[in-house]
């Protein structure tokens, strides 16, 4: 499975795409017109462990909904996710078994280790 869940518009996700090489090679999925499936977010969650860890608290509606201060869990994490794209932390690379969540610098070498090794 090579995977790769993001946003067009989003100028770190295609720079992402772009330094990994995996635009010929992987199926990018736009998340904006290709809302994500339970099925989907599920093999998310199983090779993650939660759904925290795919949730992202940068997106607007966090605050805008007043998110921030509540106590959410698994099945918080879940709905919002399915319920609005912005709620997924991205980009979101499938690679075999392996799953890289989220720009962060350490992520995206971890990312490029295990796909170009």
């Amino acid at each position: 499975m090579k995977k790769v869940y993001y946003l067009p518009s989003c100028n770190t996700c295609t720079k992402i795409i772009k330094q990994l090489n995996l635009a010929n090679s992987f199926e990018l999925i736009d998340i904006k017109t290709n809302k994500i499936t339970f099925e989907e977010l599920e093999l998310m969650k199983n090779l993650s462990g939660s759904y925290e860890s795919l949730f992202s608290r940068r997106a607007i509606k966090y605050k805008s909904l007043g998110l921030k201060e509540k106590k959410l869990g698994e099945e918080d994490y879940k709905k919002f996710i399915l319920e609005e794209y912005t709620f997924l932390k991205r980009p979101v690379i499938l690679f075999d078994q392996h799953i890289f969540i989220g720009n962060s610098a350490k992520n995206i070498e971890e990312a490029d280790f295990v796909i170009n090794n």
